[in-house]
């Protein structure tokens, strides 16, 4: 009786494995995310080799320090980035998944070729200005673009990810504490004002990071409680052309029942739905939140004459 009921649990176990287990990215996916994180690499490796390393500008992290390694030995950047950060892929296969962690040693892969062949190739100006915020700018965009395809090009994301887990900070203000001590030790190497340069470079290519992962076309949340529901949503229908979604809510201190409109814009839409609200109730409660990105449903807009 044991057995027979041991042999249904182990089944019932299969069958939830079978349901959860990894499926396989279509033929086309699996071909745009290859495609596209060689493109980010690539162009990180084109912010480094044509703007930052010929002007004695580093970036954050593993490539951060891997171009200070280069600098002292002479030897290839290249060689350092991709023999660094071979622990992290172990790390990240094992932590955070297999697919993160190929498309990261692809990724990497990829970059230290870039690298490579782009070193003979003199840089694209000698103004080290200039080559900080668009050698940030070209590094942002690249790197940005492996992120949100599934993988990195430095390790230190994923040590801040382990280290999250034993330490009271938050991923992001260990990869910054990581940094700061890189950057700092730029000007140990290079000179002072070469490491104030690889801040700014690093702060450019962060904010560029963040339009590259988010979108230009950044959408944004509404919620809207008002008893004149059925007059905005009819407006922000008719005058937007965005659907909407009434959902019931309940006041906690009055108990009182209320009608919650939920809608998604685009930032260019924000001022005009906040004078819909505001002719149809100057009451009504309104938030509004950033999202980074919305799929499926109805959100394309409607045509409105």
């Amino acid at each position: 009786m044991s057995d027979i009921r041991e042999m249904s649990l182990t089944e019932q176990h299969e069958l939830v494995n079978q349901k959860v287990r990894h499926k396989r990215l279509p033929f086309s996916k699996l071909m745009q995310r290859i495609l596209l994180i060689t493109a980010g690499a690539v162009l990180m490796g084109v912010g480094l080799e044509i703007f930052l390393v010929p002007n004695n500008v580093i970036d954050g992290g593993i490539v951060g320090v891997s171009i200070m390694l280069s600098y002292i030995t002479g030897w290839q950047l290249g060689l350092f980035i991709f023999i660094l950060n071979i622990p992290f892929f172990f790390i990240g296969y094992k932590q955070i998944g297999k697919t993160f962690a190929f498309s990261t040693l692809y990724g990497i892969l990829i970059l230290s070729v870039t690298t490579t062949l782009l070193h003979p190739v003199p840089p694209l100006t000698n103004d080290v200005l200039l080559a900080t915020v668009f050698g940030g700018i070209v590094l942002g965009i690249g790197v940005g673009m492996v992120i949100r395809y599934g993988g990195s090009l430095d390790g230190t994301e994923i040590l801040a990810i382990l280290a999250n887990k034993k330490l009271p900070f938050s991923v992001g203000e260990i990869i910054m504490f990581f940094n700061l001590f890189i950057l700092g030790s730029a000007g140990f190497v290079f000179s002072w004002d070469r490491a104030m340069y690889s801040l700014l470079a690093y702060f450019v290519a962060f904010k560029t990071i963040d339009v590259t992962i988010t979108g230009l076309d950044e959408s944004k949340s509404v919620w809207i409680i008002s008893d004149n529901f059925q007059e905005i949503g009819d407006a922000i229908i008719n005058r937007l052309g965005r659907g909407v979604t009434y959902m019931k809510g309940e006041g906690a201190f009055s108990g009182d029942e209320k009608k919650v409109i939920f809608c998604v814009i685009n930032r260019l839409e924000e001022a005009k739905l906040k004078d819909i609200v505001s002719e149809n109730d100057p009451a009504a409660f309104l938030a509004v939140a950033d999202i980074a990105e919305v799929r499926g449903g109805r959100f394309k807009k409607r045509d409105i004459h």
